[in-house]
């Protein structure tokens, strides 16, 4: 009997009986293993609920209902659609790449798989890129894969549910001492023609004294069908290594995106993280994690969510600081119009041996129409005594003041309220290192604002 804090649907009997099918098409053993007690966990604790905590302003219910195909989404294209892919994505790559690239990193993941017949990685000696799959024996996966993300906490269970019936993802590994010059362009391209599941998995390795930047967009070929995206990347950055990730969300109607970013980083490391995202979509929902797990780190954690209709855009974050001398920040803002809403739930907790910890937090956001609503929970959990926290939230409306003050130096109106849009979100704009990139998002939330 499914508990208070699960929902009561039919897809969670089907999707907890498909066991069989996921450990045959599994030929290791540890991921048998593996995979199995994933398939333990959900069982046990199925989908979540409001009355779990962590779910309380985000009702999965309406999007469950959906008769989702688990299994059987193309991956082998037909010509045109390869073509209608690979202009898309030369596209979305010529408005984001930085110039003077001439020749840059692209990894494209069909339906999460990675496609290397349409990828062009032009310093591939200098990087391991390929397929979860193909790389599950490299030491580095078998050190990592399932060992970040996968918890037994309730509130985690479709990162259970992946685990236990994903088909295949990314692996990238920086090797020691390797500073990747470039970003790494990766693209997302979601395709289907009935309702379907998705579930990528992803592994990163930045070893020590590396480098590397990552960045993630979405190309929405879906048409308009109900297509719920369950995506868990696991990152880990070593000793002396940065890894920056940059995550531009997007999409049309019928797409939802649940999705699990977790990081664990040693001594001396730096992982930054920038999240953006833009109408379209029916929901998104990030969980973000990151594990400071040495002394001496830092972790800076950056979003920006423009939200329109009915859509619903949910940001978890959890830094947990283990260890002395470790530096986070968080800053996030919405603008939402419509009848959309909002959600962040952020936590820093400060463990015992963390003395001089360093962590902020902050959510701030404004309400572009009276009928958008968002729900903010800062929360600190210190059990150190020599730190630095704080936190904090703000929710208001446009300015009137200000609007008036802009009018009167001769702006219209559309003018003013973008211009104004465009200042509340600087303090995240400006923070994106990479210029076109930077350009970019300006520009989306120009177009956003009407």
């Amino acid at each position: 009997m499914a508990s208070k804090k699960q929902l009561e649907t039919p897809l969670f009997e089907r999707f907890a009986s498909s066991e069989d099918v996921a450990l045959y098409q599994t030929d290791k053993q540890y991921i048998k293993d593996i995979r199995k007690a994933a398939f333990d966990l959900f069982r046990h604790h199925g989908f979540p609920s409001t009355k779990n905590e962590e779910w309380r302003f985000t009702n999965m219910t309406s999007f469950l209902k959906d008769d989702y195909l688990l299994s059987g989404l193309a991956t082998m294209l037909s010509t045109r659609e390869i073509d209608d892919i690979y202009h898309a994505v030369a596209h979305q790559l010529e408005a984001i790449k930085e110039d003077g690239i001439e020749n840059p990193y692209r990894i494209i993941l069909i339906n999460g798989h990675f496609s290397p017949e349409l990828s062009v990685l032009p310093g591939a000696q200098d990087i391991t890129i390929g397929s979860l799959n193909d790389n599950m024996d490299a030491p580095a996966a078998m050190e990592y894969f399932a060992a970040i993300a996968d918890t037994a906490d309730a509130a985690n269970s479709y990162v259970a549910l992946n685990t236990a019936l994903y088909a295949n993802g990314l692996f990238i590994e920086v090797p020691k001492g390797k500073v990747i010059e470039q970003p790494v362009y990766i693209f997302n391209v979601y395709t289907a023609d009935r309702s379907a599941m998705i579930l990528p998995r992803n592994l990163v390795v930045v070893n020590e004294n590396a480098e590397l930047t990552l960045v993630e967009s979405i190309i929405d070929h879906t048409s308009g069908q109900a297509v719920l995206v369950n995506k868990v990347t696991e990152i880990a950055v070593a000793k002396n290594a940065h890894c920056h990730h940059y995550d531009i969300q997007t999409g049309q109607n019928g797409l939802r995106i649940i999705q699990r970013t977790e990081a664990t980083q040693q001594t001396n490391s730096t992982y930054n993280n920038y999240t953006f995202t833009f109408p379209g979509t029916d929901i998104v929902r990030n969980n973000l994690t990151i594990h400071l797990n040495e002394a001496n780190l830092e972790s800076h954690l950056y979003g920006l969510y423009l939200t329109a209709g009915t859509q619903l855009v949910d940001n978890h974050t959890e830094v947990h600081h283990k260890f002395p001398n470790g530096e986070s920040n968080q800053l996030y803002k919405g603008v939402l119009l419509d009848k959309s809403r909002g959600v962040f739930n952020g936590k820093i907790k400060v463990y015992q041996d963390a003395q001089k910890t360093n962590a902020f937090q902050q959510s701030n956001n404004m309400l572009y129409s009276n009928d958008a609503t968002v729900n903010a929970k800062p929360q600190l959990e210190i059990y150190a005594d020599d730190v630095k926290c704080s936190h904090g939230t703000t929710i208001g409306q446009l300015s009137e003041e200000a609007m008036f003050y802009l009018r009167s130096r001769g702006l219209g109106m559309a003018s003013a309220k973008k211009l104004m849009v465009n200042a509340f979100a600087f303090d995240v704009t400006q923070k994106v290192k990479l210029d076109k990139l930077r350009s970019f998002l300006e520009q989306k939330i120009q177009q956003t604002i009407q």
